[in-house]
Order: C-alpha cells, then structure tokens, then sequence
C-alpha cells in the first residue's frame, strides 16, 4: 500500500462526504440542486492546486479539466468521470464518516444506529477485507461513497499524474457530473465539450470489476383520478383513488417480478413512489432488464394492469406513462470491445483478477455509450450504495487509481485515434 496515496484519498473521501450533495428527481433545475454545485466548486479549486488545465465549471454543473499530454504522438484522449450526486433512498445531509482502520473481520455497528451494523457473516466483500481502513457513515444516513470514493480517486489520480511527466499517457479529460443519481444530468454535456475518444466511469463496486452490460431502464407512471366527495355522503358516489392504487399493487405479483426475489439477470418492475389522496393518486414505477424485449414485457404488464384497474372502476380515468431513460450499453460495446478489454489488462496490471459482471443498475456510461462514446465502468471501492450500510474500502480506492494510471498508459500504447464515428 502506497501510505502517502492512501491518506490522500481517505481525506478527500470524508471531506466530500460531508458535502450534502443529494439530487432531486422531482425538480427541474439544472442541476436539480444548488447544493452539489457547493462540492464542484471545492473539486475546481482543487484541481487548480494540482495543476490541471481547462478547468471549468459551467452552466450545467459540470465539472471539467484535462490532464496534458506527456506523449507526442497522437493517441486517443480518454475521459475518466465520476458523479457528485447521492441517492434519494436515504437521508444524505450531516453525514459523520468513521474510519475503522485495520478492520479485523468482526461486525461493524455503526454508533447512532445500533440495528444497523455491518456483517461479514452476509457481507461477503467485507469478509475479504481484512487489514483495510474501511470508511462508513454513523448508521443516520448514507455514506455517499456512490460516487465520492470515484471522484476521490479521479482527483488523486489527477494529482499523481500531473506531479510525473515520465509516465507516458495522451490527453485526459476529467469529468464531474451532477444527477447521476436522477438519470437527467449527462444529457446536459455535449460529447464535444467531453472531447474524448473513449472513456470510463468510476461508479462499481467490487474490486476488479469491469462494466459493459448495464440494465436497460424506463420509468412509468399510473395516474388515477377518482370521485371525491364528502365521506359521509360517499355511498355509491365516492371512487378513491388510494384504494384503487392498492389494487394496483395487488394485482402486479401477477405479472412480473420484485427487485426483492430478482437477481443476477433477472429484470424487475419496482414501485419507487406512491403519493395521492381519495380524489387522484400517483404510483411511479422504474422498470429494468438486461434485454429489451424484457423491458418491453414489463411495460405492458404495468400498461394491462391500469387497463384492468380501468375495467373495474370505469368511472375512474386510469393512465400508464412510460418513458426511456437508458439502454444496456453491451448494445454498442459488442462492436469493439478494445475499451473494456484494456480495461481489463489495466485491472491485471494493478494486481488484481478482472471480474466481468452485468451490473444490476445503470451509469452515466450507458448514456454515453449510446450517443456514440464507448464508456464501460469500473470499479471504486464502494459497497453497499444507498443505504446506512453504504461503506468504502481505501485499499480498493487505491487500486482503483492504479487502474486508471495502467489505463491510460495502455492507450497511449495504441496509436492514433479511431476516426469520429467509428
């Protein structure tokens, strides 16, 4: 372990924790909220310190610089990037991180929370962690290492190669994106303000891992108007909409399957939010799968379970929106897969065994990918996202930075750039 790089990236992970960066997927500002533009502007003066050039912070939110060229010649400019946002799933603000250091293998229960501990015995990445200084947050909200542990290592690995010119690597770009979290913010970056030719997101999980399959994803929402009237005259008058949202419920179990019994490649359609009152009720579903004509299916189920509702209660009005928010990169990545291949070798480089896994969950890679620039993801030490179990290993952090340093020596390996459009 590299003592000197390890201490930087756990300051920079517990600094950024203690930003409340939280998104908002029910606003509609750019970004979806002022508070993530408070740890963008800590991450522009920091890469001002370290010496990067063409920092900007612009409209957006966004976050952008580049790392120099040390080769002549010309070789693809890589692009490494890492969102600021956290979930919504859990509380986010006043987070407290707490260093374990030298973790020895037992549980961990966090101080403010005693039913919320972490455990080896079902854990099984913590239970490989053994001698690791493991960050987590007090058990009252999550830690926000997804993806702060990313942007900690991008940060770091900036640093380092700015400080060594002997290493040989063509230009990189640094991205820092808001609303990750949301799926809204990368559509406000041009691929030309990006000027990559390839790029990789910091956003996995278990050390080693390498992303070229993500689920594909809509989001649906039924929206019930009922009759509302007053309760005690309700008697073959009042239509309400809540009970008519449970029936909705009810009835899916029918269709197709929970995030809760689904796993590997199994897809889902998953209820995120249910508000409303007698008079209309809303129920917002997201909707994943690794193929799309899964995602397809899952659709229609939600689409014959409103339809069904309608039937029952006709003189409620029963609507289904379904609308696209990313697709499976492997789509485009299947057609050359030098990105994820030299990733893979960058892996093997840092010492580790590579591990290939279909990710239960999407990036700004998928996005990405499918407007036409190739962005697999790769791992950044953190386990557990969205929860108060959320935690961070330093030691994987670290080898996640030796992993974009192998990466983008390889690149410098390979010659001039693919022409735009390949």
């Amino acid at each position: 372990m590299n003592n000197a790089m390890a201490k930087r990236l756990e300051d920079r992970l517990i600094r950024y924790a203690r930003i409340d960066t939280q998104s908002d997927e029910t606003s509609e500002t750019v970004p979806t909220t002022a508070r993530q533009l408070d740890l963008q502007r800590v991450l522009k003066g920091e890469l001002e310190e370290v010496g990067a050039a063409d920092i900007q912070l612009n409209a957006a939110g966004f976050v952008l610089a580049t790392i120099p060229a040390t080769v002549r010649r010309a070789v693809p400019t890589v692009a490494l990037l890492a969102h600021v946002d956290t979930a919504s799933d859990f509380a986010a603000n006043d987070v407290k991180p707490i260093v374990h250091r030298k973790y020895g293998g037992q549980r961990i229960v966090l101080p403010e929370n005693p039913d919320v501990a972490l455990d080896p015995a079902s854990d099984l990445a913590l239970a490989t962690r053994c001698g690791d200084t493991i960050i987590t947050a007090d058990g009252t909200t999550l830690l926000g290492a997804d993806d702060k542990a990313g942007v900690a290592a991008i940060v770091t690995c900036a640093e380092l190669l700015l400080a060594d010119s002997s290493i040989p690597h063509g230009r990189v770009r640094l991205c820092f994106t808001p609303d990750e979290e949301t799926g809204t913010g990368i559509s406000h970056l041009t691929l030309e303000e990006l000027a990559a030719d390839v790029a990789y997101t910091l956003d996995g999980e278990a050390l080693g891992e390498v992303t070229y399959e993500t689920f594909s994803a809509d989001r649906a929402v039924i929206r019930i108007h009922g009759v509302a009237i007053h309760p005690g005259k309700a008697k073959g008058r009042m239509v309400n909409a809540l009970t008519l949202a449970a029936k909705v419920i009810g009835l899916l179990p029918q269709y197709t399957r929970s995030p809760e019994t689904t796993a590997g490649r199994e897809g889902f359609i998953h209820l995120v939010h249910l508000q409303g009152t007698a008079a209309e009720a809303e129920l917002a579903f997201i909707l994943r799968d690794f193929e799309l004509d899964g995602l397809e299916a899952h659709g229609e189920a939600l689409r014959a379970t409103a339809d069904a509702i309608a039937k029952l209660e006709p003189r409620a009005k029963v609507t289904c929106t379904i609308t696209r928010q990313y697709r499976n990169m492997r789509y485009w990545l299947e057609n050359d897969m030098r990105p994820a291949k030299l990733a893979m070798e960058a892996v093997r480089r840092a010492g580790i065994v590579p591990i290939e896994v279909p990710v239960r969950g999407g990036t700004d890679g998928s996005q990405l990918t499918e407007r036409g620039l190739p962005t697999p993801n790769l791992f950044a030490g953190v386990h557990n996202p969205h929860g108060p179990q959320e935690w961070a290993s330093v030691e994987e952090m670290e080898k996640a930075v030796e992993t974009c340093i192998h990466l983008v020596r390889l690149w410098a390996e390979e010659g001039p750039p693919a022409p735009k459009g390949h």
